[in-house]
């Protein structure tokens, strides 16, 4: 069986992992802590790893536009990375398929998850940030600019200060990051998001944020009329506050309401898509 590699870089961290069997299993693995020279110290890792894989998959936090890393400020030295021509240079002739890491976990998801055989769909990532990845045909879609599926831009309030001014409105009200930094600030002390989600704490601030998630995903399903929509991500430690609020809002708002799941993959879900893109590229 053909052995190909994945590398996964987000905001705190780099997984890399090996897979010699057309699933979501890894035969070796390795992680790093993000920082300076991210991108150099995980290729070396990779190569320990593996020096010869048949395809390499590539996930990235932020969007690959221009040759170029946008959207990604929280990774030091990543932003305006040159990084398709960085990894040509480092493997060669090796294929080499690079997404965003909601992109990539779709991706897993449609091979080896709660999206296989969806033809129309949505894969919801609830995490440290917010974003999804749109279905069409069976395929993730990329947008014109490599940013379908941003969705913490998205506006709550009209004419609310929105990307032009720094902002990620959406993001801010309702992801995981928001949700523990308004914590912090309403109850005066440190909270995390998942202290928040378990109840007991700040429980206007929590049902505020999950009626917001939830108009807003319903909106979305409106718009694309997916199957499926499958939502992932660290915040569904929560899922049985979340998935009940998120199923009766699709079902009160969209016409043809999608059916509502769980991703398959809670961890590591952006590798397992980096191995995913990577077993694509060979097929």
């Amino acid at each position: 069986m053909t052995r190909v590699l994945g590398i996964d870089v987000g905001g705190t961290k780099v997984a890399i992992g090996v897979s010699t069997a057309d699933g979501p299993t890894l035969s070796a693995h390795v992680r790093l802590d993000t920082g300076p020279d991210t991108l150099a110290r995980a290729l070396a890792a990779a190569r320990a790893l593996d020096g010869a894989p048949t395809a390499v998959g590539f996930s990235t936090c932020g969007v690959i536009r221009d040759g170029v890393v946008r959207l990604a400020p929280n990774v030091p030295g990543w932003e305006g990375l040159e990084l398709p021509r960085l990894l040509q240079e480092a493997y060669g002739a090796t294929p080499v398929s690079i997404d965003n890491d909601v992109n990539a976990a779709a991706a897993a998801e449609l091979r080896w998850g709660a999206l296989r055989g969806v033809s129309t769909g949505v894969y919801l990532n609830l995490g440290t940030g917010l974003a999804a990845a749109l279905v069409v045909d069976g395929r993730v879609v990329p947008g014109a600019h490599g940013a379908a599926g941003e969705i913490g831009y998205l506006q709550v309030t009209p004419g609310e200060p929105a990307f032009a001014d720094g902002r990620v409105p959406l993001e801010e009200r309702v992801a995981g990051g928001a949700l523990a930094a308004r914590g912090t600030a309403l109850l005066g002390r440190p909270v995390t998001a998942a202290e928040l989600l378990s109840g007991g704490h700040a429980r206007e601030l929590v049902d505020e944020a999950l009626r917001t998630l939830a108009m807003s995903v319903a909106n979305l399903c409106v718009v694309l009329d997916p199957e499926r929509l499958v939502v992932g991500g660290g915040m569904m430690g929560a899922a049985e506050l979340i998935l009940p609020r998120l199923t009766a809002e699709v079902g009160r708002a969209v016409p043809f309401p999608p059916e509502v799941r769980p991703a398959r993959f809670a961890d590591d879900a952006p590798l397992l898509g980096a191995l995913a893109l990577a077993r694509a590229a060979v097929a």
